[in-house]
């Protein structure tokens, strides 16, 4: 049997189903014999004709005792095998729902072990299965995967961690560039050179400020604790986004379609959930035809509370789409990206939607654009709370 049978979960396996074959055997073998046990009713067979005593009605009498043996016989074998057959299909019915309660009890804890699994994610790594009982197989098993996920929860703290740290150390430079500059530029008289190099490098330290930014918003988004949980309505922020960027839209002569319902209420961080819109929003404009259009809607039903962002353009790949949700994916091949962008945008809008419990769906539209669509779980706004009451 191997090392199955050489453990306490092997010994169980073959206990259990000796004892279940055994029994089911001798079920079969009382069965079988009170069946084979019944009484055979055989008619008497008719007298013969009286014949005169000797030798031949001696040997008469005899071929019809033997006659009348062989066809009992025959009656008891005949019954015997029915009896038997009958016994053999009830036995397999027995058989399969002994088999099946017995197999249920013996893989139960394993069951268990794999629905606590699956329900462990990047996000709750800190849940473990602590699994008791016998030190067997299956305790076994489990703490294997306890060790695993307590490693894995140890790499992704230390990853997020590290991005935090990085980026917070990194801002004390660029201050102290961006002083510098400064005090170059305010001296009397500066060269043209000095105030040019100026410029072209407060851009970059712009840029660079924006992706320790972004670094900063992934790592909390990807931390999955969100202390600042409450019910907000998503089109507040949809329409803030749409505010505050209206002189972009204008000079790219975009043509936005707004379907922002009022109603639309989700649970989550105020700020995470206005960074996804404001990401989702920059990310259409900055990619988008001169003269375009964008539609932004939201929405509710028994499934949750969704955002959707659509605009036109070129038709896109759908396997190079599915990848824009990975740190520094972009469309085209150009590394650095549009002025500005720093190819963490949608990377944030997922994990945000992933932290909030919601799931992120980029589809490429086949008569060319992009749909964009958060799906988070939805929640009851306060007008719903006191109606309640």
């Amino acid at each position: 049997m191997g090392k199955l049978g050489s453990g306490t979960v092997g010994r169980r396996f073959t206990m259990l189903y000796a004892a279940g074959f055994l029994g089911s055997g001798t079920v079969l073998l009382t069965l079988t014999y009170l069946m084979s046990g019944s009484r055979v009713t055989v008619a008497a067979p008719e007298q013969p004709p009286a014949l005169p005593p000797g030798p031949a009605a001696a040997e008469q009498r005899i071929r019809d005792l033997e006659t009348q043996l062989a066809d009992v016989h025959g009656q008891q074998d005949h019954q015997l095998l029915a009896g038997s057959l009958v016994a053999l299909v009830v036995m397999v019915g027995v058989s399969l729902l002994l088999g099946r309660l017995l197999a249920g009890r013996v893989l139960r804890p394993l069951r268990l072990i794999t629905a606590a699994t699956r329900r462990i994610s990047a996000e709750n790594l800190h849940q473990r299965l602590a699994v008791t009982g016998p030190a067997d197989e299956v305790k076994e098993l489990a703490d294997t995967v306890d060790g695993l996920l307590e490693r894995l929860e140890a790499s992704f703290v230390a990853q997020r961690r590290f991005v935090g740290n990085a980026s917070h150390e990194l801002r004390t430079p660029l201050a102290t560039m961006r002083a510098s500059l400064d005090v170059a530029v305010a001296k009397p008289e500066p060269a043209a050179q000095t105030v040019a190099l100026a410029g072209r490098l407060r851009t970059e330290l712009d840029r660079v400020d924006h992706l320790l930014d972004g670094f900063l918003v992934l790592a909390r988004a990807q931390h999955g604790t969100l202390a600042d949980r409450t019910p907000v309505p998503l089109g507040r922020p949809a329409r803030e986004a749409l505010t505050a960027r209206a002189a972009d839209i204008a000079a790219k002569r975009l043509t936005v379609h707004d379907e922002i319902r009022t109603d639309t209420w989700t649970r989550g961080s105020p700020a995470l959930l206005s960074r996804m819109v404001e990401n989702l929003l920059d990310n259409a404009i900055v990619h988008n035809q001169e003269g375009g259009w964008i539609r932004i809607s939201t929405d509710h039903d028994t499934a949750g509370a969704r955002l959707v962002l659509t605009t036109g353009g070129h038709v896109l790949d759908q396997e190079r789409v599915d990848r824009l949700t990975q740190p520094f994916e972009r469309l085209g091949a150009d590394r650095t990206g549009p002025e500005g962008s720093c190819g963490l945008g949608l990377s944030i809008v997922a994990a945000i939607v992933t932290a909030h419990g919601g799931r992120l769906t980029l589809l490429a539209r086949p008569e060319g654009g992009l749909c964009v669509t958060a799906a988070l779980p939805s929640a009851a706004g306060p007008e719903a709370g006191k109606a309640a009451r």
